[in-house]
C-alpha cells in the first residue's frame, strides 16, 4: 500500500496508525532519492530527519503550530506531507519548488531559510507574537548540530531562557557520537522526565519544599541541584539547563513511537523545551550513508550506485584552482594559513587541510568569529586567508569593517560562488559582494576573468599589505593555461583585450569571457567594441576607462552583481569625478529583485546578464546614437 500518494496535508498523516509510519517513511525517503538523483540538492540531511519531520506533524498542527525548519537543508519529508508531494519532481528546478523553505511557496513555512542559525531566534518572536495575541499555538524550531556552532543560535537561546517564552527546540544531532548504553538510558529517561503528570508533580514538590519553614529554600536547592547532577551525569543536557530550557534527550531520531510519545509530552509544557534527538545522515540510502559529506549537497546521480550522472567536464572548476594554488603557494610561505566555516570541502580546502593540518583552520557556521580570528592571525604577523561562499561572507559585515578594514589588517578574502549560483536560489546567490564590499575604506575588490588569472590575484592578495578580496563563479572554469609561477597584477590595472572604435565594453569577472563572445557576434554586424577585462572593483582602473570614454563616449558595463552600488556604478563615479561628459552608459547587471532559483543559463538569459544581452543592448546603443 502507498501511504505517501494518500497524503495532501498533516490531517491525512494523522489518519495512519503508528503501525503504517514505518512504510511511510520508507516511501518518504525512495521518492527523496529518486527526485534528488534527477534535480541534485540536499540529500543526506533530509533523509536522516524523515522520522522526525513525520513524528512532529504526527502531534502538532500545522500551519497553527509553527515549524521552523533551521537552515532547510533537511525540509524535503516536511514538504512531502504538506501538499507538495505532486510538484516534489520539481524540486530546485525554475518555477518549481524550492530546495529551502519559502513563506511564499506554502502556509506550512513558517520561515523562509537558506542560512543556519536563524530558527531559534525566529522561533522566539513568533512564540511572543503569539502570547501578545492570546493564541496558543506551538513554535517549534528543528536546527542541525552544525547549525549549533553558528552564534545567533545561542543568542537566540540565550534571550529564550530569559524571557521564557513557550518554544520547543529540537536539536537534530547527526554527528555527535553517544553510546548505546547512554542513549538508551537518556531516552528512557527523557520519555519518564517530560511526562505532563511527573512535570506537574515536580512543580507541586518544589513549591512544598519551599513552603517549608526556615529550611524550605535550602532544602529545594539541594534537590534541584542534586537532579540536575543526575541529568548531566547520563545527558548533555547541562549547557541547555544553563539557559534555563528544559532539556530532554538524546533520543534516537529513527524510533517513531518514542518520538512521537516524547512531543506529546513536551507540547504541553509551558516553557522552554530543549528536545535532542540523534539521527544518522543519509539513512536508508547505503551511498548517502557511508559518504554523507558527499551526499550533503549532490549534484544527479545513479540511484543503484550512488555515482554521479552529470556531464563531466574536462575544465576544473575555479574551487578546483583555487584550492591547488593555496598548496602551492603554501609549500613555499609557511605563513599562509586558511580559514573558513565549515566549507573544506565546498570551498576547495579539503587537500590543504590535509597537506597542514596545523595550518587549518575550520571555525565552524560561525562566520563573523572567522572574519575576527583572521584579523587576529593577520594581526600577529601571519596570512590568513578566508574562503568562504559569497553569501555567507554577508553574515561578517560588521567584522569585515570593525575588526579588518578599520586598522587596514592584511586579511585576504576568497569568494567563492560570486553572480549567480544556481538551482539554491535567492539565499544563496552572491549577487551583492561587489556592492557591499566597495563601499569600506581601505578595501581591494577585484575579480578574475578565468582561472590563471585567479592564480595571479590569490598571488597579488598574499603579497598585499592590506584588505583584498577577490570573487569567481561556481562551476567550471574557462580552461586556461595556468601559469607555473603567477605573477602578481599590478592593484587597480585593467587590461584592453579588443579594440574597436564604435563601442566601448567594461566588464568584470566571469562576464568578461561573454563580452568577448559578444566582441565576435557585433563584428558580424558591423560594430567593431573595445572589450576591457577591468578586473579592478576597488580601485578602479580610472586613467584608462576615462582616457577611452573620451574617445570611445558609446559604452556598456557588465557584472553579475546587482547594479546599485556595483562595478556599473563605479564606472558612473569615475568617469563623473574625472569630469568626463557627453558620453552614452548602459549599465548590465541585476535589477532591483532577489534572484530565483534555476540552472545558471536559464537565469542569466532571463536577467538579461548574457552575452545576448551584451549584443541586443550594443545595437540598440549604436543604433540610437546613428
Amino acid at each position: 500500500m502507498n501511504f505517501l500518494e494518500k497524503i495532501e496535508s498533516p490531517a491525512d498523516l494523522k489518519l495512519l496508525s503508528r503501525s503504517d509510519l514505518p512504510e511511510l517513511a520508507r516511501e518518504i525517503r525512495k521518492t527523496i532519492v529518486d527526485v534528488v538523483s534527477k534535480n541534485g540538492g540536499h540529500l543526506a540531511s533530509s533523509l536522516g530527519a524523515v522520522e522526525l519531520a513525520i513524528a512532529i506533524h504526527y502531534v502538532f498542527d500545522a500551519p497553527d503550530d509553527k515549524i521552523i525548519w533551521d537552515v532547510g537543508h533537511q525540509s524535503y519529508p516536511h514538504k512531502l506531507l504538506t501538499g507538495r508531494r505532486k510538484m516534489f519532481h520539481t524540486l530546485r528546478q525554475y518555477k518549481g519548488l524550492s530546495g529551502f523553505t519559502r513563506i511564499s511557496e506554502s502556509p506550512y513555512d513558517a520561515f523562509s531559510t537558506g542560512h543556519s542559525g536563524t530558527s531559534i531566534s525566529a522561533g522566539l518572536g513568533m512564540a511572543c507574537a503569539q502570547r501578545f495575541q492570546k493564541k496558543h499555538s506551538k513554535v517549534i524550531a528543528v536546527i542541525g548540530d552544525g547549525s549549533m556552532t553558528s552564534g545567533l543560535a545561542y543568542e537566540g537561546l540565550n534571550q529564550a531562557g530569559d524571557i521564557h517564552k513557550s518554544l520547543i527546540v529540537i536539536l537534530n544531532d547527526n554527528d555527535m557520537s553517544i553510546s548505546h548504553n547512554v542513549g538508551a538510558l537518556s531516552s528512557f529517561l527523557s520519555r519518564k522526565l517530560s511526562s505532563q503528570r511527573l512535570q506537574s508533580l515536580r512543580k507541586e514538590f518544589g513549591e512544598f519544599l519551599k513552603s517549608l519553614p526556615k529550611v524550605g529554600g535550602d532544602i529545594y536547592h539541594l534537590a534541584k541541584r542534586s537532579e540536575e547532577s543526575f541529568k548531566s551525569f547520563v545527558t548533555p543536557g547541562i549547557l541547555f539547563e544553563a539557559f534555563n530550557f528544559e532539556y530532554f534527550g538524546p533520543i534516537n531520531g529513527h524510533r517513531l513511537n518514542h518520538l512521537i510519545d516524547i512531543l506529546n509530552n513536551v507540547k504541553c509544557l509551558d516553557e522552554p523545551v530543549l528536545l535532542h534527538v540523534t539521527t544518522k545522515k543519509g539513512k536508508g540510502y547505503p551511498p548517502a550513508e557511508k559518504n554523507p559529506v558527499y551526499f550533503h549537497g549532490v549534484g544527479s546521480f545513479e540511484v543503484k550506485t550512488g555515482n554521479s550522472s552529470g556531464k563531466k567536464s574536462s575544465k576544473p572548476t575555479y574551487t578546483q584552482v583555487f584550492g591547488e594554488t593555496m598548496v602551492k603557494l603554501a609549500q613555499k610561505d609557511e605563513k599562509i594559513i586558511a580559514v573558513t566555516a565549515a566549507m573544506p570541502e565546498g570551498t576547495g580546502l579539503a587537500n590543504f587541510a590535509d597537506t597542514f593540518p596545523d595550518r587549518f583552520f575550520d571555525v565552524g557556521i560561525a562566520e563573523q568569529h572567522g572574519v575576527t580570528f583572521a584579523a587576529g592571525l593577520a594581526a600577529g604577523g601571519l596570512k590568513p586567508v578566508v574562503a568562504v561562499y559569497s553569501t555567507f561572507l554577508q553574515r561578517a559585515y560588521d567584522q569585515i569593517i570593525h575588526d579588518v578594514c578599520l586598522e587596514a589588517i592584511p586579511v585576504v578574502f576568497a569568494i567563492d560562488r560570486g553572480g549567480i549560483v544556481g538551482e539554491d536560489g535567492a539565499t544563496h546567490h552572491g549577487l551583492f559582494d561587489f556592492s557591499y564590499l566597495r563601499s569600506l575604506p581601505n578595501m581591494v575588490v577585484m575579480a578574475p576573468k578565468d582561472e590563471n588569472e585567479l592564480c595571479r590575484m590569490l598571488v597579488t592578495a598574499i603579497s598585499h599589505n592590506g584588505p583584498i578580496a577577490f570573487r569567481y563563479p561556481r562551476g567550471a572554469a574557462t580552461g586556461a593555461v595556468v601559469d607555473q609561477e603567477p605573477t602578481p597584477i599590478t592593484i587597480g590595472q585593467g587590461e584592453i583585450l579588443k579594440n574597436g572604435n564604435d563601442l566601448l565594453i567594461l566588464a568584470i569577472g566571469r562576464s568578461v569571457c561573454d563580452a568577448l563572445d559578444a566582441h565576435a557576434i557585433l563584428g558580424e554586424k558591423g560594430i567593431s567594441a573595445t572589450i576591457v577585462n577591468c578586473r579592478f572593483v576597488k580601485p578602479i582602473d580610472s586613467d584608462l576607462i576615462c582616457s577611452l570614454a573620451k574617445k570611445i563616449p558609446h559604452i556598456i558595463t557588465v557584472e553579475e552583481n546587482v547594479l546599485q552600488g556595483g562595478f556599473g556604478s563605479a564606472v558612473l563615479e569615475c568617469l563623473c569625478d574625472n569630469g568626463v561628459s557627453g558620453f552614452n552608459i548602459k549599465r548590465i547587471g541585476i535589477d532591483d529583485t532577489f534572484v530565483e532559483h534555476g540552472s545558471q543559463d536559464i537565469l542569466r538569459s532571463k536577467y538579461g546578464i548574457d552575452v545576448s544581452a551584451i549584443v541586443d543592448a550594443a545595437v540598440k546603443l549604436c543604433v540610437k546614437d546613428a
